[in-house]
């Protein structure tokens, strides 16, 4: 299976946000940078839990790629939206961790929550005007969700992807 490198969509955001031509960027080539940036962390996600659950070397396997197509943006809108707040909602009480999610979890949580509605504004909202800043600042903000979570303990990682593959009812 071929996993979509975070760094690529990071890459091709700036490309996609950079002025090649005189005058202003095209909206088009704005809108999908911003949704690059956000597709970066979801799939950087995706690989990391398909990864902890199958494992790296299964990755050609029918059931790696199960997992890494498991989990919907509604799915991880929900999570993100409850691990963001300094208390998550009772349901999760036995799954977190004992110290709690921690601040790089947390800031990886309200970072993807941006990112996602920046990408939902950008995909499907004819309306607002982007920028070449607007795209900056979601690749920077995609860039640091991703160094967040990776500074977060492995205890707080597993219990976050294990989050977001079984959610709790």
């Amino acid at each position: 299976m071929a996993i979509l490198n975070p760094d690529h969509l990071f890459d091709q955001a700036e490309k996609l946000g950079a002025q090649s031509l005189p005058g202003q960027p095209r909206q088009v080539d704005l809108r999908r940078a911003i949704s690059s940036a956000y597709y970066g962390i979801f799939h950087f996600l995706m690989a990391l839990l398909a990864d902890e659950f199958v494992g790296v070397r299964q990755r050609a396997s029918s059931w790696y790629a199960l997992v890494y197509r498991s989990v919907d943006h509604r799915t991880l809108k929900e999570i993100c939206s409850d691990v963001a707040k300094q208390t998550p909602p009772q349901k999760y009480a036995p799954y977190v961790p004992v110290a709690g999610f921690g601040p790089d979890i947390q800031v990886f949580a309200a970072s993807s929550l941006d990112l996602q509605e920046k990408r939902h504004r950008a995909d499907y909202n004819p309306q607002p005007r982007f920028h070449t800043s607007d795209v900056e600042l979601a690749i920077l903000t995609a860039r640091s969700a991703i160094r967040h979570f990776k500074k977060a303990s492995p205890e707080r990682q597993k219990a976050f992807l294990t989050l977001l593959l079984c959610p709790p009812r």
